[in-house]
């Protein structure tokens, strides 16, 4: 029984991650553990998917009052992200909904399309470099392999992500709040 995401999440826990890494794990495994408690884990509601399969249903076939049901479904992804999220922002909180559900005309919404465990990974190197904490040769490897990375990773990031990143590089936010606030829109 090797599940290679656990392999590949014990190898990052184990060798790879640094304190506050650590500390985004315990804070996301304590979350984990009261989803838990609170659902069985096959009725834990998810608002993205829930979202998306609302909204596509929607697009595919409803045709007339197609805006009343869009704010129908999107009046209930806001109350279910303040009942699971409720420390983001009115802000954040309209950036998901735009990004989960699709606009009419039925194109997709717009959901990172880079891999959450890759995206986890490229927000810590961008902290990193932006707090002057990134060894010389990890930049100047990624800087080989992909030009102007920070600039890439940036433009990569979905918008909630820049804002909960711009408000901790600018002291909005402490480092507990950064780590608890990533790993909500992470889940997303």
């Amino acid at each position: 029984m090797t599940d290679p995401e656990l392999v590949q999440a014990l190898d990052y826990i184990l060798n790879r991650s640094d304190e506050s890494s650590i500390e985004a794990l315990a804070q996301a495994v304590i979350r984990r553990r009261r989803d838990f408690r609170a659902f069985s884990a096959a009725a834990m509601p998810n608002p993205q998917r829930m979202a998306k399969e609302i909204a596509g249903q929607i697009n595919t076939g409803i045709g007339a009052g197609v805006d009343t049901l869009k704010n129908s479904v999107r009046e209930m992804t806001v109350r279910i992200i303040r009942e699971h999220a409720p420390e983001l922002s009115e802000k954040q909180i309209e950036e998901l909904c735009r990004a989960w559900i699709p606009e009419t005309g039925g194109s997709e919404g717009g959901g990172s399309a880079v891999p959450r465990d890759m995206l986890a990974s490229m927000i810590e190197q961008f902290i990193s470099f932006s707090q002057g904490t990134m060894r010389e040769s990890v930049d100047q490897n990624l800087r080989e392999e992909m030009g102007a990375w920070p600039e890439r990773y940036w433009n990569a990031f979905p918008p909630v992500i820049r804002n909960i990143i711009t408000d901790f590089l600018k002291d909005r936010i402490t480092e507990k709040e950064f780590n608890h606030k990533i790993g909500i829109a992470l889940e997303f």
